[in-house]
């Protein structure tokens, strides 16, 4: 069986390749993947397959769709505008294209949201009615596909399970060691940057912590990296891992992370690190909520999360009592996690080895 894989891969960003990377680590044997990727031969060595396309040549898509039985979609928040309101389009209208060549259709560990747009909305839910399966990572997204009358299952993301390596040259590094993985946002202005730099810097004073700056999408993290790298006093080191198992691996070497990203939050947690999220996006606050862990909002109307403080000593007073006081999950919670996410896995074996509906050759 021959399965193409659409995701935001192939772009540079640790999180969404750790999700590739997961999927590849639960797909049946007996599937070949074909990876639709901004970059088919970085895909190709970073995640040791055979074939991968680029994900906006509709020539190669089509005829990706031609030779394959089934379209897996995801996982990650793909059906979203907050990013770009042109998201919804591209993804549903790959969903439809591989509905109406007769493929087996997967929504695989979806992050439905935020969908501003009625457009966004009617087009997410109709994407979604006839697909085979749908599975989500989030209470939220089960709430939402709940009121459209739209089973799915709910289990947690896929990250939780996958595979990790112990990275090289890491344990060299001075400890304690805390790891901080920031992006770019429109409420993260330079002024709050700075203020973020001043309490990392006073914290790393306060501790003697190692800190480890961790662009998980550098083409866009790394001058973040390097603006907080330039205000501190302490041993640090900005650390780019392009390598899904190593970079969840890193997070076995420190203490605690200070997170904005929602995959260095998930590697934190499970790798039993303490953690501290700051929340630019309803998926973090999400994991935030389901973790209970501390944090703040850059949002100007925060709901989850409160609001994240002006003054640097607030943001080092709180760091101070997570590293102090905070706990990370105990072996027996992250097992938990992921025997829980391993059922994305069950759901890509039930629909993957079913008789085929659709032969390849009434397709073609």
């Amino acid at each position: 069986m021959r399965a193409v894989l659409c995701g935001y891969y192939g772009m540079g960003n640790g999180g969404d390749e750790a999700l590739l990377a997961s999927l590849l680590q639960m797909l049946p044997a007996h599937v070949t993947p074909v990876v639709l990727s901004g970059d088919p031969a970085q895909t190709c060595e970073l995640h040791n397959v055979t074939e991968a396309v680029p994900r906006k040549s509709l020539y190669a898509v089509l005829k990706a769709f031609r030779q394959a039985d089934a379209f897996i979609w995801g996982g990650g928040s793909l059906m979203q505008d907050a990013s770009s309101a042109l998201n919804p389009a591209y993804y549903a209208g790959l969903m439809l294209l591989a509905q109406l060549m007769g493929l087996k259709t997967i929504a695989w560990s979806q992050g439905i949201g935020p969908l501003n747009k009625k457009t966004s909305r009617w087009l997410t839910r109709w994407a979604l009615a006839k697909c085979k399966k749908v599975s989500v990572r989030d209470r939220n997204s089960a709430t939402l596909l709940t009121q459209w009358n739209r089973p799915c299952l709910l289990a947690p993301d896929p990250v939780w399970a996958l595979s990790s390596v112990p990275v090289k040259g890491l344990w060299e590094l001075p400890a304690p060691r805390v790891a901080v993985a920031l992006r770019p946002h429109k409420h993260l202005t330079e002024e709050r940057l700075k203020t973020i730099a001043l309490a990392l810097n006073s914290f790393q004073q306060s501790t003697d912590v190692c800190l480890l700056l961790v662009p998980f999408q550098p083409v866009k993290d790394l001058a973040i990296a390097e603006f907080i790298a330039s205000h501190l006093t302490g041993p640090h080191q900005i650390y780019p891992l392009s390598q899904p198992q190593a970079l969840k691996g890193l997070f076995r070497g420190v203490e605690m992370t200070i997170g904005m990203r929602f995959h260095a939050l998930v590697m934190s947690a499970a790798e039993g690190c303490r953690s501290f999220a700051i929340s630019y996006d309803p998926k973090v606050d999400a994991l935030a909520q389901s973790l209970e862990l501390p944090g703040w909002d850059l949002s100007p109307t925060p709901k989850a999360l409160p609001a994240l403080p002006t003054d640097p000593n607030s943001l080092c007073k709180a760091w101070l009592e997570c590293y102090v006081n905070g706990e990370g999950l105990t072996p027996d919670q992250v097992n938990a996690r992921v025997d829980q996410a391993l059922m994305h896995q069950d759901l890509l074996t039930e629909v993957l080895t079913r008789r085929k509906s659709v032969r390849q050759s009434d397709r073609t």
